[in-house]
């Protein structure tokens, strides 16, 4: 059978921690006396350059766990996973979990991140390593650098946390930090809601109170994305009902996507000169935005405004090269 290709955030910020190992294949005769040919044969088993003539079965398992938890494609990871299940049966995740908390304790998120991606490959329905791999991750993105770093490893904290919850719905922390990932993102609906599935699971009273105190700042944002929704539905009445009062609160006026959904719903009332009036206002907050650049160009032609349709037809291209010549910089730098 085809091995199953795993989709993959983090796994390029991994895989250069594999370069620690050479690739060598077991011999014949010790496959046989081992009852792992049907396995191993033929396939290549990673040893440490600095650990070479420390090749224990228990060894092995423990760098074909880092290899598959550093790249969950690995060629032979489906063979690595059979060898540590049979060697040692899916318990084997519970000592990687330990020892990638172990990392994490000591900051080295990369290490503990191994862990406990091997962990779920030996073990899909392991709660503490999925929970233990949205933490580490968190913790990864708190430190990091870099926007494109942060965002794939905050998507990938959230959707460990959400499988936290589905696995195990009754477990507090789960939603407590699912919480965070989903403030983090600006999904107030989804913070609250989760947050107070928290509330009512969750006996620490100090944590209770702090999340307590997120869900009483989160009363206007849940209110505004709840405007937003009504535009992305189609009751744009409604959502401006909602929006408009917003649009003079110094608290709120600032956030561009504001700006933008009480322009999208301007337009389809007819308000054509309001709408305009908005999506300029979301290019002030939000220079490169090219969603409201493209609303624009549409109101400029049908006002007949050739000029300024033009103008920002200019404008976008401008922002689409930029943006590809940024993501060739970063292709080159990951070659």
């Amino acid at each position: 059978m085809e091995m199953q290709y795993i989709p993959d955030r983090i796994g390029e910020y991994l895989l250069p921690h594999a370069e620690q190992f050479l690739f060598d294949e077991l011999s014949e005769n010790y496959l046989k006396k081992a009852g792992i040919a049907d396995i191993l044969t033929d396939v290549p088993v990673p040893i440490r350059k600095t650990a070479m003539n420390n090749l224990s079965t228990l060894v092995i398992a423990q760098n074909m766990a880092f290899i598959i938890g550093c790249d969950l494609n690995f060629k032979y990871r489906d063979n690595y996973v059979a060898y540590i299940q049979r060697t040692f049966t899916k318990d084997f995740a519970k000592f990687l979990v330990s020892d990638g908390v172990d990392g994490a304790e000591k900051r080295d998120y990369d290490y503990a991140c191994i862990c406990f991606r091997a962990a779920l490959l030996i073990d899909p329905d392991n709660v503490d390593a999925m929970y233990c791999y949205g933490r580490a991750c968190k913790d990864a993105y708190e430190v990091g650098e870099g926007e494109e770093f942060i965002g794939r490893f905050k998507a990938e904290s959230l959707e460990a946390f959400e499988k936290v919850t589905l696995k195990k719905p009754d477990f507090d922390m789960g939603y407590y930090f699912l919480g965070y990932g989903y403030l983090n993102l600006g999904l107030y609906v989804k913070a609250k809601l989760t947050w107070d599935t928290f509330m009512e699971l969750s006996q620490n009273e100090e944590q209770k109170e702090e999340v307590q105190g997120w869900l009483t700042k989160l009363e206007e944002p849940v209110k505004i994305e709840e405007g937003y929704n009504h535009v992305m539905s189609g009751r744009f009445a409604e959502g401006l009902a909602v929006l408009e009062p917003y649009a003079e609160d110094e608290r709120f006026n600032t956030w561009w996507p504001l700006w933008f959904y009480l322009g999208s719903a301007h337009l389809a009332m007819g308000d054509v000169d309001r709408a305009e009036s908005d999506f300029l206002q979301v290019l002030q907050l939000s220079p490169s935005n090219l969603e409201a650049m493209d609303e624009l160009v549409k109101i400029y032609k049908e006002k007949g405004d050739a000029v300024k349709a033009e103008k920002y037809e200019k404008k976008m291209e401008v922002v689409k090269h930029n943006m590809e010549l940024d993501q060739a910089e970063k292709a080159g730098g990951l070659s």
